[in-house]
């Protein structure tokens, strides 16, 4: 048994752009952009999205939006996407990135939001 939510939303930018689109955004949401510390690629947009969170994603990619599914068992719910028709495209630090039927990404990755917003939210796989 594990547990899963959709967890966040990505805007993917390309890094020479991010700063700008999330200074766009913050203001198009009237929310704050907050830059990362411990992972300078992403900037927070707090309070953008009830119980999600919402950031902008500098990459060396085109632009795009991708999903993160959070997990207290990073094994499982990979394994529980493949099955439905995903497929492991690559990894990341401790995430999983997928390719999902249709052709968009959605990364897996361990829990980091509040424990009393996971246990409202997820839903409890068997």
């Amino acid at each position: 048994m594990h547990r899963s939510r959709l967890s966040t939303w990505l805007i993917d930018v390309p890094r020479a752009d991010a700063d700008r689109a999330a200074t766009f955004w913050s203001r198009a949401l009237g929310v704050p952009a907050r830059p990362g510390t411990d992972e300078p690629q992403f900037t927070s947009l707090p309070g953008a999205l009830p119980d999600l969170s919402l950031a902008v994603q500098a990459v060396d990619d085109a632009p795009r939006y991708h999903l993160d599914i959070e997990t207290d068992d990073l094994d499982a719910e990979t394994a529980r996407l493949i099955g439905l028709g995903a497929v492991e495209v690559d990894r990341w630090l401790d995430c999983r990135i997928l390719r999902a039927p249709g052709g968009h990404l959605l990364c897996v990755i361990p829990l980091h939001s509040d424990p009393e917003v996971f246990a409202r939210l997820a839903t409890v796989w068997e």
